[in-house]
């Protein structure tokens, strides 16, 4: 179980403390020569106390930390340098390079290689040359190890962050792009099955000495046309509670669109459907070729000027070609909305989208590849 901070790093300088009092007590304080007679153990001890007492800070405020711990052991290095205070300043110095700022980061590293580079160069002046690399070595174990150390570990961490920041917009991205598609279905289903019910019902409403056989023919096909709205509103509400979406959305398949084509006539449209194999289609292409033609044949229901309208699937060798053709006058005008559907969806899967009005006709023609 991991400690809170607040309370780590207190007992982390206690330790520090406690260790360097058994380190002190049994003699082996000392980094280089003998003990200075001079120097009480009290002493020793005390600085030490303020050396841990830096520690307590080195989270929450790692520069004035490193300030406290630099101190002390600047005392101590005048005194003769003892390994327990040594030891804080080294921990205090990773822990500042590596939780501070960007900016006391830098400070960090720029005056530990001035530091380590003017040491070697004043013993090398004032001393023996040869004794500068032993000088250099001391401090570069010393003090640009834990920087160095420090350094490598913030950047792994930085860039682990970054990744699990690259994630979590990648996953906003998907779910974005599934409530959008989520949303089409949704349009799609109101606006192909719940309009032809509408239209089917006000049909048979409208007929007052019809024929019962027709009247059973648009009630069939009310129902029919219910039954898959309330199915396919099922599986788009399943979508939206499960935890991860299915490989297959929707169930609309295109081996289903002459139910699209009896409903069509039902409502009083004369179709004409000229199919084609429509067998191991990839499933994206599949749902975008049915929806379009769904949305297509719904505007012929709505707006065609004529009784009469075309659906054809063409298979080619790389494309899956959906034309829907209906009569239009000068005042007949499409769903706006169905039309953007309409071209998000062959878009999505890379195809091409066209609709506008040929002679008399409207057309719709959607290119999509296999």
């Amino acid at each position: 179980m991991t400690l809170h901070r607040r309370y780590r790093d207190p007992l982390v300088a206690a330790a520090s403390f406690a260790a360097g009092l058994v380190v002190h007590l049994l003699d082996m304080d000392l980094v280089l020569g003998g003990r200075d007679p001079g120097v009480p153990l009290g002493a020793r001890l005390a600085i030490l106390a303020v050396a841990c007492a830096g520690q307590c800070f080195r989270h929450r405020a790692p520069a004035v930390a490193l300030v406290v711990a630099a101190s002390a052991t600047a005392v101590d290095l005048a005194l003769g340098p003892s390994l327990p205070t040594i030891a804080v300043l080294i921990d205090v110095l990773f822990a500042a390079a590596l939780h501070g700022s960007r900016r006391l980061h830098q400070v960090i590293a720029g005056a530990v290689a001035a530091l380590t580079v003017g040491v070697t160069a004043v013993v090398a002046v004032v001393g023996d040359w040869r004794l500068s690399f032993h000088a250099g070595l001391q401090v570069f174990s010393l003090l640009v190890v834990p920087v160095w150390w420090a350094t490598n570990v913030r950047r792994h961490r930085e860039g682990a962050e970054q990744v699990a920041r690259i994630a979590e917009l990648d996953r906003r991205a998907a779910v974005g792009a599934e409530r959008n598609r989520m949303a089409r279905d949704l349009h799609d289903v109101v606006a192909g099955h719940l309009s032809a019910i509408a239209i089917q019902s006000e049909a048979v409403l409208s007929l007052r000495d019809g024929d019962p056989e027709t009247s059973r023919t648009v009630l069939r096909s009310v129902r029919e046309n219910s039954v898959r709205a309330l199915s396919e509103m099922r599986t788009m509400i399943d979508v939206l509670r499960a935890d991860e979406p299915p490989d297959a959305p929707g169930t609309a398949r295109l081996s289903e669109v002459g139910v699209l084509v009896d409903s069509a006539r039902a409502a009083g449209l004369d179709v004409r459907f000229r199919g084609a194999d429509v067998g191991d289609l990839p499933v994206a292409v599949e749902v975008a070729a049915y929806r379009i033609t769904q949305e297509a044949l719904t505007n012929a229901v709505r707006h065609a000027s004529g009784p009469c309208a075309s659906v054809e699937l063409e298979r080619q060798v790389r494309r899956l070609v959906v034309v829907v053709r209906n009569a239009a006058d000068g005042t007949a005008r499409d769903s706006g909305t169905g039309l953007v559907s309409m071209a998000e969806r062959a878009h999505a899967v890379g195809g091409e989208f066209s609709a506008g009005r040929a002679g008399g006709e409207w057309v719709v023609r959607a290119e999509l590849p296999l």
